[in-house]
């Protein structure tokens, strides 16, 4: 049995890119390949849990949609934890760096390089965040993908709200991208 340490399971709405708005139970997971000065995630708390108990957990609620994140949830995830979620009803989507190998059977991958080798073989969503400085590129690989340009939350206001007015007029120039909003945070919702 596969133990996968967990930062948080919660139920909320997704916040950003082709699935916003949608009910989704997330599970956090603990760990990453990359320091990203941006990441929202303290790693240093988590707990161990079966794929069994997991499962368990996010049938507690409604939605059968399951966001796997982190840090880099595919450095634990497994291809049996999917298959449990799936028995359960689960649609799964996961939310990666690229940087690993996937399970084949997950659903929906979001993919948002940070840098380094990208390892992930499928790509249903692009989404790069967006410094306002850096023209932002598209693996060849992930040509096919749904694209979206995210705004950095630096934690400065003035400076997040240049990033958004670059992030702006760059999809106006380059419509083949969308914007995304992180609208839990514009919001006020976990």
């Amino acid at each position: 049995m596969n133990v996968i340490r967990v930062n948080e399971i919660f139920y909320s709405l997704q916040g950003e890119g082709f699935n916003t708005g949608r009910a989704a139970v997330f599970v956090r997971l603990s760990g990453c390949n990359r320091k990203c000065p941006f990441c929202d995630t303290d790693f240093s708390k988590f707990r161990e849990m079966s794929e069994t108990e997991i499962v368990a957990e996010a049938s507690l609620y409604p939605t059968r949609f399951v966001v796997l994140t982190g840090g880099e949830p595919g450095l634990q995830v497994t291809e049996s934890l999917i298959d449990l979620l799936h028995e359960a009803n689960f649609e799964v989507a996961i939310e990666t760096n690229g940087s690993v190998q996937l399970p084949k059977n997950i659903d929906w991958v979001t993919v948002s390089p940070k840098g380094g080798e990208l390892k992930a073989e499928r790509c249903n969503e692009l989404k790069i965040v967006f410094d306002g400085t850096s023209e932002p590129t598209v693996p060849t690989q992930f040509e096919n993908a749904r694209k979206y340009l995210q705004p950095m939350d630096t934690g400065d206001k003035d400076r997040n709200s240049e990033i958004v007015r670059r992030c702006v007029e760059y999809v106006k120039s380059h419509p083949q991208w969308r914007l995304s909003l992180q609208t839990h945070k514009l919001v006020g919702f976990p």
